[in-house]
């Protein structure tokens, strides 16, 4: 009797440290917009107005090089629903759940959708701008982008770069789980597109960027088949995926 009450508590526990995640809810300023609720919308009529385009599960995306990187599983379906931000302002975004033993970079995006992003996928051309990122920096603690995110309680908070066209943009927030990336395919990502329109924008132009998918290789040995004990231990250098950060 006594093992079998201590049973639920054991399969919470379990459940704690294998739980994946998802973009809950994004904020600005005073005003919170829900985000896709993968155990819940799916079954609701008529849908609920959500802010970031919907995925299938809480689970990372399992062919990192075919076109469910760009914005999930779950078809990267367009809405017509976009966030309102000011150039310049910060979009915090909150997640339901993350747990640190899926360390790894957190890294975010930009793609301008030139006719609305009702009608723009992102999934061809290199319209992606890495515009904010945090991968292994051992100036931080805890020094993993995803470990500094679950610190934060599981939320990140980006700025739109001031200087952009105003418009509306895709916003690609993503973390890259590398607790197993040292097999082929292993690597997790969880990305989320929350579209947006910015307004007070600067800028006259937006710039290229990189392609997803195109971006992320099985094959690269410097942020994504990688041991993530040897990065922990100094014996190995980490670049992240997708590129630099681009500087407007």
């Amino acid at each position: 009797m006594y093992a079998l009450s201590l049973l639920p508590i054991v399969m919470g526990l379990l459940s704690t440290v294998n739980a994946h995640g998802y973009v809950d809810k994004i904020i600005v300023g005073a005003q919170t917009y829900e985000a896709w609720k993968v155990f819940s919308d799916p079954y609701v009529t008529p849908p609920p107005v959500r802010y970031n385009r919907r995925i299938q599960d809480n689970g990372p995306v399992p062919n990192f090089e075919g076109k469910d990187i760009t914005c999930n599983v779950g078809g990267n379906v367009p809405i017509n629903n976009t966030i309102p931000v000011t150039a310049g302002s910060q979009v915090k975004i909150q997640w339901d759940q993350w747990g640190s033993s899926h360390s790894g970079p957190v890294m975010n995006y930009l793609a301008f959708c030139p006719n609305g992003c009702n009608n723009f996928k992102g999934d061809t051309g290199n319209v992606w701008v890495k515009f904010d990122q945090m991968a292994y920096d051992t100036s931080k603690n805890p020094p993993w982008g995803s470990d500094y995110l679950a610190k934060q309680g599981a939320s990140w908070t980006v700025t739109i770069p001031k200087n952009i066209p105003s418009g509306e943009y895709l916003l690609r927030h993503e973390i890259l789980g590398l607790h197993v990336a040292g097999t082929k395919m292993g690597a997790q990502f969880y990305p989320s597109c929350i579209q947006l329109k910015v307004t007070g924008g600067t800028g006259n132009s937006f710039p290229s960027g990189v392609a997803l998918p195109g971006a992320y290789r099985a094959d690269d040995t410097n942020g994504v088949l990688v041991q993530l004990w040897q990065i922990n231990a100094g014996q190995k250098q980490y670049i992240a995926p997708g590129g630099p950060v681009v500087s407007f």
